[in-house]
């Protein structure tokens, strides 16, 4: 079973960062030379804490704080795909988006023990592909959010395979479905990320 995680950090339900996550997981699926999940995440429906800079390793845990986003690290981790999505705000993501990515930082702990070139353990072993979707508006700059993401792939060991831009008018909810342009840009995405599975040896 080929295992795809959505991770969408827009707090609208069926928005246009969802519609382009789903068509690259669909793209994923149609194409995957074998069963394959997509479970999506949505990271409003969560309550947690924001990441309280602990300064000390959660070893053997994956966090000190085992609130409703705990569960989902073992997703995070063991997945073969990581799909992004966030509405750009103010030039960056979401703030769930960004929670979100706060709270990982553990999934590479502190090692003040000298041995460690960079001060941080890596215990994060397996490849994963990955790939980010950035909603905004029509005069939207996607370059502050996409590297926020992107920094955050490198960080948790994910070969980032792509970025779907969508800039709408904001006028209605997911929007991007009446872009075909968008939709099989989304979709063509997911299938060269299946390509890319044998080439990195994750599948």
């Amino acid at each position: 079973m080929l295992n795809i995680l959505t991770l969408t950090g827009s707090p609208v339900d069926g928005s246009s960062t969802d519609i382009l996550l789903e068509h690259i997981a669909e793209g994923i699926i149609q194409s995957a030379p074998m069963p394959a999940h997509n479970e999506i995440i949505r990271l409003n429906h969560y309550q947690y804490l924001p990441c309280q800079s602990c300064g000390k390793s959660p070893e053997p845990d994956y966090c000190l704080f085992h609130d409703e986003i705990y569960p989902v690290y073992d997703q995070f981790i063991e997945c073969d795909v990581v799909l992004f999505g966030s509405p750009v705000y103010f030039d960056s993501v979401s703030a769930q988006a960004k929670l979100f990515i706060d709270r990982c930082n553990c999934l590479r702990p502190a090692d003040f023990s000298g041995e460690s070139e960079h001060r941080f353990k890596k215990i994060l072993t397996k490849k994963r592909l990955g790939a980010m979707v950035l909603v905004g508006g029509e005069r939207q700059k996607f370059e502050h959010a996409r590297v926020v993401i992107a920094g955050f792939f490198k960080w948790t060991e994910i070969i980032n395979c792509g970025t779907v831009d969508y800039a709408g008018d904001g006028r209605e909810i997911g929007g991007a479905a009446n872009s075909q342009d968008k939709l099989k840009e989304a979709y063509e995405l997911g299938r060269q990320i299946t390509a890319q599975l044998t080439i990195n040896g994750i599948r």
